[in-house]
C-alpha cells in the first residue's frame, strides 16, 4: 500500500521535515530517520530528528547520531511542512506530543499500521523500515554514501535480529551487497553493533540466566529485570538491548518473554521466537505490536498473574 515513489514525490514537493520513530529505539528506529535525513540534506532540505528516548549506547558513535533531539513534545513554535514517521503502527508510538499538528507520512512494515498519515506506505514484507528507506532514496535519486549506508546496515541488521528472523529475501541481501560496495566494513560495523556494551550488560546476561524460568519442557524461557537488578549490575537500559534473544540460543527454546518492571504494577514485555510460533498475535491482543517472531506491549497488573496468563498464551501459539 503506497510506494515509495509516491513518498518521494511528497518529500520532493516540501522542504523542511522532522523525523522521528518510536520510543525507546532499537536499530531500526535510529538508522531509518538518520539515512532518510542525511538523503534529504543532500537534496538541499531542512530536517531535525527527534526521539522521545535516547538511542541505545552502542549506536551512539554512528554518523550523524549525535545531532538527535531528545523531546517529549513539539513546541508550538516549531514549524515543518511534514512530519516523517518510520517503523510506527500507530501516531501514538514515537511518545512525543504535538505531532498531529503537521501533515504526516507514515512508513511502516509492522502489521497492525493504523494508515494514519495524510500519506501512507505500509510493506509488511519488507525485513526492515531500513530497507523501504534504502528504496526511498533511491526513488529520491541520491548516492548511497558510507554513512547513510551505515545506518541502513544497523536497521536492517538489528531488525532482523542478526538476520535470523523476520522476511528475509533475496532484496535484504541485494541492499547489504550495495551497502559493502560503498566501502563500508559490515564485520566492523556488526562488533559496533552487537559486540560493543559495557561489563554490567555481561554481569546482567549472567544474572538473568541464572535465574531464568523454562516452561512447556523447555520450550518457552521467562526473562526478568527491574532497575535493582541494574544497578546490581552496575548496567543500564541501554544494557539490555537484545538480551530477550539469548534463550533462542537452546534448540529447544522456541519462545521468549522477557518482562521488564518499569514501575509498581506496570510491565514491559519483549518477545521472540521461531519459526511459525507467533508472539505478534499475543501482543496486539495487549494493543502491542511487532513481527510473527518479535513482538512486544505493556502489561498493567501483578507480575505472577501477568506471567501465567501470557505462559497460557504462548503454550496455545506453541501448539
Amino acid at each position: 500500500m503506497g510506494s515509495a515513489r509516491e513518498v518521494a514525490a511528497a518529500l520532493t514537493a516540501r522542504q523542511s521535515f522532522l523525523l522521528t520513530s518510536h520510543a525507546r529505539p532499537d536499530g531500526d528506529a535510529v538508522g531509518s530517520p538518520v539515512a532518510l535525513a542525511l538523503a534529504l540534506e543532500a537534496l538541499g532540505k531542512s530536517v531535525r530528528i527527534l526521539s522521545r528516548d535516547p538511542a541505545p549506547a552502542p549506536y551512539r558513535s554512528f554518523p550523524s547520531v549525535d545531532r538527535i533531539e531528545i523531546t517529549s513534545q513539539i513546541d508550538g513554535a516549531d514549524t515543518a511542512d511534514a512530519v516523517v514517521l518510520l517503523e510506527c503502527s500507530e501516531l501514538s508510538r514515537p511518545e512525543i506530543a504535538g505531532l498531529d499538528r503537521f501533515d504526516v507520512i507514515n512508513i511502516d512494515h509492522h502489521l497492525g499500521n493504523r494508515m494514519y498519515g495524510a500519506i501512507n506506505w505500509f510493506d509488511p514484507g519488507a525485513a526492515a523500515c531500513g530497507e523501504m528507506v534504502a528504496d526511498l532514496i533511491d526513488a529520491l535519486g541520491v548516492a548511497w554514501t558510507r554513512e547513510i549506508a551505515s545506518h541502513l546496515y544497523l536497521a536492517i541488521a538489528t531488525d532482523t535480529g542478526g538476520f535470523r528472523h523476520g522476511p528475509i529475501t533475496p532484496k535484504t541481501f541485494e541492499i547489504c551487497r550495495r551497502i559493502a560496495d560503498t566501502g563500508v566494513e559490515p564485520a566492523a560495523l556488526a562488533r559496533q553493533i552487537f559486540d560493543s556494551f559495557s561489563i554490567g550488560r555481561v554481569k546482567l546476561m549472567g544474572a538473568m540466566l541464572s535465574a531464568m524460568e523454562l516452561h512447556a519442557a523447555n520450550q518457552i524461557a521467562v526473562l526478568y529485570y527491574d532497575d535493582d537488578l541494574l544497578n546490581a549490575c552496575g548496567a543500564a537500559v541501554d544494557d539490555t538491548e537484545g538480551l530477550v534473544n539469548l534463550p533462542l540460543g537452546a534448540v529447544d527454546v522456541k519462545a521468549v518473554v522477557l518482562f521488564k518492571r518499569q514501575s509498581t504494577g506496570v510491565y514491559r514485555a519483549s518477545f521472540r521466537s521461531k519459526g511459525a510460533v507467533d508472539v505478534r498475535a499475543i501482543a496486539t491482543k495487549r494493543e502491542g505490536g511487532g513481527h510473527t517472531n518479535a513482538a512486544g506491549c505493556t502489561l498493567k497488573g501483578e507480575y505472577e498473574t501477568l506471567k501465567k496468563e501470557v505462559l497460557g498464551e504462548l503454550q496455545k501459539a506453541l501448539r
